[in-house]
């Protein structure tokens, strides 16, 4: 699978309602012992990351990830922006994940969150 086709699934899991679809989803392209960091949380397995996404729609029951951004790739990392939506509104109005891929580049290893704009460089 393209980078940008697992990058858009996995944002597709964050934004599914149904548990059993995000299921699915997150299976076809994390790695078994893949990690999710942000922030707020650090989990690791699949398992961990869909209750941590299910919290996150009680949170914010219409949830979606929009990903604002191209897909910058080297070796066998990739990076991309992304904002969070609820309920019609902008939740998080800029993200960033970097995400390492396997070495068959098939599925995503570790993703990390990061929330808002880059600071800017104190001089």
């Amino acid at each position: 699978m393209e980078t940008d086709a697992l990058i858009d699934r996995y944002c597709a899991a964050w934004s599914e309602p149904d548990a059993r679809r995000r299921d699915e989803l997150l299976r076809a392209v994390l790695d078994d012992g893949a990690s999710y960091s942000d922030p707020m949380a650090h989990v690791v397995g699949i398992e961990a990351l869909l209750q941590l996404i299910e919290d996150a729609r009680k949170r914010f029951p219409e949830a979606r990830i929009a990903r604002t951004t191209g897909i910058d790739t080297h070796n066998d990392c990739a990076r991309f922006g992304w904002q969070l939506w609820s309920e019609g509104a902008v939740v998080i109005p800029e993200g960033m994940d970097v995400v390492i891929l396997t070495e068959d580049r098939q599925r995503l290893k570790r993703v990390i969150g990061f929330f808002g704009p880059l600071s800017s460089a104190v001089a």
